[in-house]
């Protein structure tokens, strides 16, 4: 009989923000991300450096500690391809701690859309080639092979799961979300429907957000939080099912919540307490889906994801700027990709990750708070506009190829 179980999933990633790029700067300047002002929210080495040293170094450190103290200890990680890059170019030092973690052989990466994008929604071409472009890097970076997708943003539907499936994956992540779910638990492997041999992992919200958002809100009934309580949480929630799935930001730790809110410390001391249980252990998301068969089938038929109170596309598509600006991007897709031109077609692919579209978000209440403390700009009209120029040197480039293919 399998033991009962935390899954641990962290993802990792951190876009290239599109710097004031101004109409003066089309057609004449096309470096779209690169903030002369080292101080700016939007110079992205700087951003790196800083959440290196506040979360990927010293949480890095403490899973390794972690799996070495603790044989029953495992995570799952995903991590971008534009994460990726910019550690190469600014941090090697976090990518070969990664790389250390993942030697153990209880570390498991995801796979993902390279560029941390929504162009299942768009394109499925690019797409599958973007998903094709992480499998490899991770390949030749990490020496190991992806068996589990997650889409930006947990973003999750039915037909996702079946291409999925068809695509070879084992299993899939998404948002446990209640009015899917009813009064059914998170905390069990499921069936998408439409498949017959993929698993599907659920984010339990509530033990999640616990730690990503509640963690240090000194308002909150809960805080401050120790461990000790969290395990009995714990407990309590896999009366109901054998695994609990812990979805959430790597960045939480010590970037979202800083070290002073003791994060590293709790962290460290629940798993302690966890492990102390002969009973309890950890699972990588295929082990969990390996260990356990599918209770039931959920269905999806619309788009799900682990954002906003909504839990669907409005954090990125919920306005008429949003939707414009991907609608004109993906609308360059054919000629872009007929120019064969690398620098080009990294551009328009850089363009495509989702944190673009987030900056404009107009919400209000908690989840314009959220949006506005992700944002480096003034405004979402801001980030709209120099978007938005940014695509139209796009164009403008793609013109210099030839003019568009039709």
């Amino acid at each position: 009989m399998s033991k009962r179980g935390v899954v641990l999933y962290l993802h990792v990633h951190q876009p290239l923000r599109v710097r004031k790029y101004s109409i003066f700067d089309t057609a004449t300047n096309h470096d779209y991300f690169s903030d002369p002002d080292f101080a700016s929210e939007r110079n992205n080495q700087a951003v790196l450096q800083k959440v290196a040293d506040k979360s990927y170094r010293p949480m890095n450190a403490l899973l390794l500690k972690m799996l070495q103290q603790h044989p029953e200890f495992k995570v799952s990680l995903s991590i971008t391809g534009t994460f990726i890059e910019q550690c190469e170019q600014w941090a090697p030092d976090v990518l070969d701690s990664f790389k250390e973690l993942v030697r153990t052989g209880r570390v498991e990466i995801v796979s993902e859309t390279y560029y941390h994008s929504l162009a299942f929604f768009y394109s499925r071409d690019e797409f599958e080639r973007q998903v094709d472009t992480h499998r490899q890097k991770i390949r030749e970076l990490f020496g190991v092979e992806t068996s589990v997708f997650r889409n930006t943003e947990l973003a999750y539907n039915n037909e996702l799961a079946q291409w999925a499936e068809g695509y070879g994956f084992k299993g899939i992540l998404a948002e446990g979300w209640d009015p899917i779910l009813g009064w059914r638990s998170p905390n069990f492997v499921y069936r998408p429907e439409g498949t017959q041999n993929i698993g599907l992992l659920l984010k339990n919200y509530r033990l999640s957000d616990d730690v990503a958002f509640r963690f240090s809100n000194k308002a909150w009934e809960a805080w401050p939080l120790h461990a000790d309580t969290y395990h009995a949480w714990m407990d309590a929630s896999l009366q109901n099912g054998p695994i609990a799935n812990l979805f959430m930001d790597y960045e939480t730790f010590g970037e979202h919540q800083w070290e002073d809110t003791g994060i590293f410390g709790f962290f460290e001391a629940f798993i302690g307490q966890w492990l102390s249980d002969p009973n309890n252990t950890f699972y990588t998301v295929s082990e969990a889906i390996d260990a356990f068969d599918a209770q039931g089938e959920v269905s999806m038929p619309h788009t799900v994801t682990w954002a906003d109170t909504e839990r669907d596309l409005t954090a990125w598509l919920g306005n008429s700027m949003q939707q414009e600006a991907l609608r004109h991007l993906y609308d360059l897709e054919h000629d872009v990709m007929l120019t064969n031109d690398i620098d080009l077609i990294g551009d328009w692919r850089r363009l495509q990750t989702s944190d673009h579209v987030y900056y404009m978000c107009t919400k209000w209440f908690n989840d314009g708070d959220v949006h506005a403390y992700f944002s480096p700009y003034e405004s979402p009209y801001d980030a709209f506009l120099y978007f938005m120029n940014a695509v139209r040197d796009v164009r403008w480039r793609v013109m210099t190829h030839g003019g568009f293919y039709g």
